[in-house]
């Protein structure tokens, strides 16, 4: 099967759930297109894995995605943007985008000069966040903040409870003491933590959520290589994970706001050899 421009899906993937947050974005901009998402939640979170172990996960992805005639891919993790955009931008002939803090917005609204980058240990650790801040965020002052447990927090769908709101104070007010009044989410996990975030750090402090920035410049990509969908009728969502589809179903449920089906897909593992497999494609919703 070889798809229009029409139909060809575009295709978005991150380690678990977090990548909805982009999802939601790119389907409010583009409303005509088909959209694959897949959640790699076998391996979920790739922030404590290594940066070879992140890249292979996205390369297996991104073959499956192509398999399925994706005619974009949006890495909508910072993480495995960090550790795999420039390979499959050198392996792969099609527009490729991904995600990174928005450290230049966050350097243009801060009042007293102090931002917080909240995110994976991966994505801090990375060199693409370090000339990044070189590039738009030398005249502040950036503060780091490794978030452990946020990812497996919105994993488990409790996105508000006790527990959830300890944990964002647990890493926010830190930021907050020192001086910071501008807070990064450099992990798409991060949004569906956003209002637990804006009731700890407070009405002063901005939250600056990369994902819609994301999701013009996927558009403005696709524009500018004539592979935007003129259909006049809404385009369709499908859902594929590498879990157990069944608890990955009720989670993208209720965050997506409406129920999806999910298909498991079976991708190889870093360092074998296996072919690809999949079970047919889900429902649409």
């Amino acid at each position: 099967m070889n798809p229009t421009t029409e139909t060809a899906p575009i295709g978005v993937f991150d380690s678990g759930v977090g990548g909805l947050s982009v999802l939601r974005e790119i389907r409010r901009l583009l409303p005509a297109e088909n959209l694959i998402y897949v959640a790699d939640s076998a391996h979920v979170p790739y922030g404590e894995k290594s940066r070879e172990f992140v890249e292979q996960r996205a390369v297996a992805i991104s073959e499956f995605l192509i398999a399925q005639g994706a005619k974009a891919i949006v890495v909508a993790c910072n993480t495995a943007t960090s550790a795999a955009i420039s390979t499959l931008r050198a392996r792969f002939a099609l527009p490729i985008v991904g995600v990174e803090p928005a450290l230049k917005p966050a350097a243009e609204v801060t009042r007293s000069g102090v931002i917080g980058v909240l995110a994976t240990r991966g994505t801090l650790s990375g060199e693409k966040l370090q000339q990044l801040r070189q590039r738009v965020a030398a005249n502040v002052q950036v503060l780091a903040q490794s978030c452990e447990g946020w990812v497996e927090q919105v994993e488990s769908g409790d996105l508000a409870g006790p527990e959830a709101k300890a944990l964002v104070a647990r890493h926010v007010l830190p930021l907050i003491e020192r001086g910071a009044d501008t807070l990064v989410l450099g992990c798409t996990h991060h949004p569906f933590l956003a209002p637990l975030i804006r009731e700890v750090a407070g009405p002063d402090v901005h939250v600056i959520d990369p994902a819609p920035a994301v999701a013009r410049e996927l558009k403005r990509r696709m524009e500018s290589e004539n592979l935007l969908s003129a259909a006049q009728e809404n385009g369709r969502d499908y859902f594929w994970t590498t879990g157990d589809p069944q608890p990955v179903s009720r989670l993208i449920t209720a965050l997506w706001g409406r129920e999806c089906e999910v298909a498991q897909i079976c991708l190889p593992s870093p360092g074998a050899g296996e072919e690809i497999q999949g079970v047919s494609p889900p429902r649409h919703t």
